[in-house]
């Protein structure tokens, strides 16, 4: 497909509920543009359409979430570089479309060079690179075959939120609760720590503009009774 052929394709599935629902996000739109389409029907969009790392750049640029979130979920995971990377956190200024960058089944989280980047950024001095690092955490604490990722280092970041997240930016504070219960869903000793964790912190708030959004219950999540049975806890 051309850009002009995604473009028609997203206006063509304009859900007027959604748009009312972005132009309450206020600050966290990143003023960008946008056709209301949530993420569920945009990934069957992006199925559609295919990987094209070529497509993929050309809609980056332009000012509308939907087309940007699409090149996210088409991109070439094995041609993604660092460079790449770099430039695109720095232009993804908003707390929705620095989650999709990061999580939510983008390319970047099943990159080879995601861990890198996420112990990386893990230590950037830049929010955004922070809150992303969570979202590829997150992602990656669902991968049981990248040996790299060890209960050492799930225990490392578990101690970071703890000693960081009252200073934290907003969506880096939801970010690490994401990844609060990415980690402790992963195994009994993850879990254990993730939940002491969770107790002393309590549900965490964040700000998302207008819209009604609960806090994260990462305990409730992390003592369910799936999970208590799934890892025999």
């Amino acid at each position: 497909m051309s850009k002009v052929e995604v473009m028609d394709l997203l206006e063509a599935n304009t859900n007027e509920r959604g748009i009312m629902h972005w132009n309450k996000l206020g600050s966290d739109s990143g003023g960008l543009k946008s056709c209301g389409i949530g993420l569920t029907n945009l990934r069957k969009l992006a199925k559609q359409i295919g990987r094209d790392p070529k497509l993929a750049k050309a809609l980056w640029k332009t000012k509308h979430h939907e087309a940007k979130v699409i090149a996210l979920l088409i991109d070439d995971l094995k041609a993604m570089t660092r460079e790449q990377v770099e430039a695109q956190v720095e232009e993804v200024g908003a707390g929705m479309l620095a989650h999709t960058f990061s999580s939510c089944d983008a390319t970047l989280a099943k990159s080879p060079i995601a861990f890198d980047v996420a112990r990386e950024w893990l230590d950037s001095d830049h929010h955004l690179r922070r809150q992303c690092a969570y979202g590829l955490i997150y992602e990656l604490s669902k991968n049981k075959r990248n040996k790299a990722l060890t209960d050492d280092f799930f225990l490392g970041v578990i101690k970071r939120i703890e000693d960081t997240i009252d200073g934290e930016e907003n969506w880096t504070r939801a970010g690490m609760g994401g990844t609060l219960i990415g980690i402790g869903k992963r195994n009994k000793i993850l879990n254990k720590a993730a939940v002491k964790l969770a107790k002393k912190l309590g549900p965490i708030d964040y700000d998302a503009g207008d819209t009604a959004c609960e806090p994260i219950d990462v305990l409730k999540h992390l003592t369910s009774d799936y999970i208590k049975e799934k890892l025999g806890v």
